[in-house]
């Protein structure tokens, strides 16, 4: 794969953090990390990588707005990550892309993601071993009428707007640049993950 030249990046920040955390038992944002817990730190490396604002992603509900960030509720219902995207994509100002983080990786590095944000494309979202991270990645404005067409169509894939927009996935070989990308998207889902990487 060919990637595009860089381009300068103007970029909001966007936390997913509005899941139920079921398998973890309680809500994985707020375990404790290293000086914060998870949610300060994805807020942390979103601003390291050059976001100009960061927001939570908070689900269906407000949530965690005793931290101060801005929330942004899901613009689809029961449509996962992929409402939560839209909404985001709906607060871009002109120019602006989105630079998504999931709250439960977080061995991500700053420098990938502000990588992310300075190739060219509609969206870009890195390739690991385990395939396409769509948590991970950076979305231009244009994705936002192909992802509203296709949750009004009842499809909440984070992959099922790509065949109308360009998409650009980094591979493993890029990838290593910035670590081993087994461990950077390797995430707390449960008890048993704590801890890992």
């Amino acid at each position: 794969m060919v990637l595009q030249a860089p381009r300068q990046a103007l970029t909001a920040g966007f936390v997913f953090c509005g899941g139920h955390s079921r398998r973890m038992g309680h809500d994985k944002a707020l375990l404790p990390f290293g000086a914060t817990d998870l949610l300060g730190h994805a807020v942390e490396r979103l601003r390291a990588a050059g976001a100009g604002r960061v927001a939570l992603l908070c689900g269906a509900e407000p949530r965690h707005a005793h931290r101060g960030w801005p929330l942004v509720p899901d613009a689809v219902a029961d449509a996962g990550p992929a409402g939560g995207l839209l909404a985001a994509l709906r607060t871009l100002a002109a120019g602006e892309r989105a630079l998504v983080l999931a709250v439960d990786v977080p061995h991500v590095p700053a420098p990938l993601l502000h990588a992310l944000a300075t190739l060219d494309a509609d969206a870009v979202v890195p390739e690991g071993a385990a395939g396409p991270e769509p948590l991970v990645a950076c979305y231009d404005a244009a994705c936002a009428g192909p992802l509203a067409e296709c949750l009004a169509r009842g499809e909440a894939r984070m992959t099922a707007f790509w065949p109308a927009v360009r998409v650009v996935c980094p591979g493993p070989a890029w990838l290593e640049s910035f670590g081993d990308p087994a461990r950077m998207f390797a995430n707390w889902n449960q008890p048993a993950d704590l801890g890992r990487g």
